[in-house]
């Protein structure tokens, strides 16, 4: 069964939502953390402690357990998780989101309703549409040149309020989850978003007539490895530099610096690089810089290669 797991910034919970969400061993989320595994779940930011009040993420529920130190608390672990590059608004011309809360006469009983219910479960129609909505700029055909897609997804039109047309998206909706090419469209939209189309190296910005940035989305740790699709574990490269970092001849270093293997990068393409001494072109917004625990990995190998 298909759940809604609220998420609060700054909560003092474990939680690290691309791997696992942690929570306290009432019954009710017990039972919708359990009834969720195999199946996926949305992440959804309260407006408590500056969250965004909308849907931000999916991900497939692999395992519940106990939490080892606090016994009285427990781990959903999940997989494939996927960040919407549009969050998804809790509530949109008056209609909220989840079929229980449409339900609701008062508005102002909407938050009492909620209260004690952080984890919960949703309609498949429900969770479909949050979905589309979340990804609906990665899937608009208008998007596929820029973001790299070679088809468009013309067989996923607007769901229809129809409760047995969800039953049908479902598996579609599931596979597109999965798709790599869908998840790499996203990531490039969110990546190239925050850094402005703009190299983080060289700091240009190159746009062709079609509206296609030069620039490419790279990961900073591998999904092969583990790296999650969030913009935390990505950075705007150019061409020729997402190459060279890919190989760990170049890398980055704790203050945000570049590190070279200047034995092994040409000296023409260092002539392009940002000076050593400046921090490289990153997001306005410090919480989109690539993670350091993502940048250790990068420059451990990088390191292993100089060596």
């Amino acid at each position: 069964m298909k759940a809604v797991f609220d998420v609060k910034p700054g909560s003092g919970y474990d939680d690290d939502i691309t791997r696992r969400y942690h929570f306290p061993a009432r019954s009710n989320y017990l039972e919708a953390a359990r009834e969720a595994v195999g199946d996926w779940v949305l992440f959804r930011e309260p407006q408590r402690n500056g969250g965004r009040r909308a849907y931000i993420a999916t991900a497939r529920v692999v395992s519940v357990d106990r939490d080892p130190e606090q016994p009285d608390h427990y781990y959903a672990y999940v997989a494939d998780f996927l960040e919407f590059a549009t969050p998804v608004p809790f509530i949109q011309e008056g209609r909220y989101a989840e079929a229980p809360l449409r339900e609701i006469l008062n508005p102002n009983r909407v938050g009492q309703a909620l209260q004690g219910k952080s984890m919960r479960p949703i309609l498949t129609e429900d969770f479909v549409a949050i979905v589309l909505a979340g990804l609906k700029e990665a899937l608009a055909p208008e998007n596929a040149l820029r973001l790299g897609l070679d088809f468009p997804p013309a067989d996923l039109p607007p769901l229809a309020a129809t409760p047995g047309l969800a039953e049908d998206y479902d598996r579609r909706i599931e596979q597109l989850l999965v798709n790599r090419k869908i998840r790499d469209a996203n990531f490039r939209l969110e990546v190239c978003r925050a850094y402005e189309d703009r190299c983080a190296v060289t700091g240009l910005r190159i746009v062709n007539g079609g509206g296609r940035a030069e620039v490419q989305a790279a990961h900073v740790k591998p999904v092969a490895v583990g790296g999650p699709d969030v913009v935390q574990n990505g950075i705007a490269l150019s061409g020729t530099v997402h190459w060279l970092f890919d190989r760990h001849l170049i890398s980055i270093d704790e203050d945000y610096r570049l590190l070279v293997s200047h034995n092994r990068v040409p000296s023409e393409l260092r002539s392009l690089f940002r000076p050593a001494n400046e921090r490289l072109h990153l997001p306005a917004d410090r919480k989109l810089w690539p993670h350091p625990a993502f940048l250790a990995h990068h420059r451990e190998i990088f390191a292993g290669k100089a060596a």
